[in-house]
């Protein structure tokens, strides 16, 4: 083995072997699959790709495809992330600063995760063109919809689902950290998983000057001043709104 494998190879702490329980092991595989993969993903998607490359917006609207990918990449981490903390739910912890750092950060992911999960079934009616309320025979009454006519329930909703997302983000990238230095975990592992943020990172500011970031409502409904939600701006930072198109002259 050449010098640079050997010191990859090594724990952290430079101990000439890593050694720590199965539970332990698979807690950290499941968190780390759930928080740096599914959830990252989850959020760029949600951020970046309401409107695909290849879409003709404002001609073609409502793409579906970043919903269902954020809905089953967030389930997902929700289901890892309860599997993860079973594991470890009876084990034997390991003393120290860092595990009561680490234990705290987790919890407290596993916290928010819970109130992401639960806010996305409070945010209310959509309404609009293509989701109309309608009277018991069918016929359709009216457009009217929390997120058509952005209602306070709406905007609540928004604030509160955007900015606990990202919030519950930095905390589980704080706890790999602890995790990571409370397992002693092996130097390749640390700097694979750093470099791997790193490549989120980059990602999510390139799409961030591409203007990606476009506002939800205009990529379901489109820039036009027909669409009452136009009144109230965009809920969170840096979300692009286009110019709704200019009247016609008579």
């Amino acid at each position: 083995m050449t010098p640079l494998l050997q010191w990859l190879s090594q724990p952290i702490s430079g101990a000439p072997v890593h050694a720590i329980a199965p539970e332990f092991a698979w807690h950290g595989r499941l968190m780390v699959l759930a928080w740096s993969l599914a959830v990252p993903t989850a959020v760029l998607l949600a951020r970046f790709f309401k409107v695909t490359p290849g879409q003709r917006w404002p001609q073609e609207l409502d793409n579906p495809t970043w919903w269902h990918g954020h809905r089953i990449a967030n389930y997902l981490a929700v289901l890892l992330t309860a599997l993860a903390l079973a594991l470890i739910a009876r084990g034997a912890g390991l003393a120290g600063p860092a595990r009561t750092l680490h234990a705290a950060l987790g919890w407290s992911v596993a916290a928010l995760a819970l109130v992401q999960l639960l806010s996305a079934h409070l945010r209310g009616s959509k309404g609009g063109p293509t989701a109309p309320r309608r009277h018991p025979d069918g016929r359709v009454r009216d457009l009217r919809g929390d997120h058509y006519d952005m209602t306070p329930r709406r905007i609540l909703f928004e604030a509160v689902h955007k900015g606990a997302g990202y919030l519950v983000l930095l905390l589980a990238l704080a706890s790999t950290a602890t995790g990571l230095r409370q397992a002693d975990a092996p130097r390749w592992m640390v700097l694979l998983i750093g470099l791997w943020w790193s490549v989120l990172a980059v990602a999510f500011i390139i799409w961030q000057r591409r203007g990606r970031c476009l506002d939800t409502y205009q990529a379901i409904w489109g820039p036009g001043h027909e669409h009452p939600g136009h009144a109230v701006g965009p809920v969170g930072p840096g979300i692009r709104r286009a110019a709704p198109p200019a009247h016609p002259r008579t």
